[in-house]
């Protein structure tokens, strides 16, 4: 039986497929080399670092940008600023170089192009009080006060002039703790008139407690800010970055350093757009002496709640006297409005006229229910 053997392998079809082989090898990994090599070369790293670095340098600029804008809208502000004395100077300025105590200088804002300046009552005076202001170009006017509220220490007081440069008003409800703040003012005397201070906002709604004459007071709701305060300063704005007014500077700690206070500008709004566009505001009242829950520990330990304004006294013969509201009561809403603070019931009924009817929702020993109250004239 014969024996089968295998062909003989052709060398030139071995050459030829190892030649192929050896090519085919050879491509692909040409292929790959070129393919690496362009991915090395387009360095997506570098690319994102530049744009990073490119980032950087436009933050740098912008920010530039921003500190010029801040500049310009702060020296635009203090454009608006006014000087005021109780007592009229017999110089050129009542910024003069009699110091604060002679001249009683403060500081005040124009609110309105028609001459109604916004400062603190303790720098203007009580209504129909005179004092005398000095603009920022150096021009002396006599002030009459045509509004002023002791327990928000703010006044407004009017001069005959027109086309004034006067500030823009912010919104208060919407600041931060930690925003950055600018107060302006005129501490000391003439030297330092227009002094501009920068600091942040501390806290808001403090309530704080003041020693006068014998008696104690209660500011509340305030704005809390480090920026240097000053005595001059009084009256005079607390302004945002973008240069609005959304506080008017009142007092300061003279026990620590770096803690003033400012009235919140939403709480007056009202009144200063009343007087812009009538000449005119009729203040109306409820009649009532409330309190909020961070002025009640100063009064009574014993009291607590965690919503409202509690009514602690009823002033005889007001609108509120001899209707169902009394003493001790709890105002949680005016006209559904809820009530937190002093100054949400205040800024309500500063859009009010006397006459007009509101609604309070009262709780009393834990009973909810609605009392309707006309206004009347404060």
């Amino acid at each position: 039986m014969k024996s089968r053997r295998g062909k003989k392998a052709d060398p030139k079809k071995k050459i030829m497929i190892t030649a192929s082989l050896i090519l085919f090898l050879w491509i692909a990994g040409f292929y790959i080399y070129t393919t690496y090599t362009n991915i090395e070369i387009q360095e997506p790293e570098y690319e994102a670092t530049k744009l990073l670095s490119t980032q950087n340098e436009q933050t740098v600029e912008n920010a530039e940008e921003n500190s010029k804008t801040i500049a310009d809208m702060i020296e635009e502000t203090t454009q608006s600023i006014v000087g005021i004395s109780k007592l009229k100077n017999t110089g050129n300025s009542i910024l003069s170089t009699s110091n604060e105590a002679e001249l009683g200088l403060g500081t005040g804002v124009i609110v309105t192009e028609n001459g109604y300046i916004l400062s603190n009552e303790h720098v203007t005076g009580s209504k129909y009080s005179k004092c005398y202001i000095t603009l920022e170009n150096g021009r002396n006017y006599e002030g009459i006060v045509a509004w002023s509220d002791s327990d928000l220490d703010l006044s407004l007081t009017k001069i005959e002039a027109k086309d004034l440069k006067y500030a823009t008003l912010g919104d208060s409800s919407q600041i931060k703790v930690g925003e950055t703040v600018y107060a302006i003012g005129n501490p000391i005397g003439f030297e330092f008139r227009r002094t501009v201070t920068s600091g942040i906002i501390s806290a808001k709604n403090r309530s704080i407690r003041i020693n006068e004459e014998d008696s104690n007071a209660y500011m509340s709701d305030l704005i809390q800010t480090d920026a240097t305060i000053n005595p001059g300063n009084s009256g005079g704005p607390l302004i945002t970055p973008t240069g609005e007014v959304i506080g008017i500077n009142t007092v300061k700690i003279t026990t620590a350093e770096g803690i003033g206070f400012a009235v919140p500008i939403n709480v007056v709004k009202s009144i200063i757009e009343s007087y812009k566009e009538t000449q005119n505001y009729e203040q109306a009242t409820i009649g009532i002496y409330a309190y909020d829950k961070q002025v009640i520990p100063y009064l009574d330990d014993n009291i607590s709640f965690e919503k409202g304004i509690y009514v602690a006294q009823i002033t005889a013969n007001g609108p509120a006297d001899k209707t169902e509201l009394q003493e001790k009561d709890i105002i949680l809403s005016i006209d559904g409005k809820e009530l937190n603070t002093m100054n949400d019931l205040r800024e309500y009924i500063y859009t009010k006229k006397p006459g007009d009817e509101v609604t309070l929702k009262i709780n009393r020993r834990k009973i909810n229910k609605e009392i309707v109250i006309k206004l009347g004239r404060k």
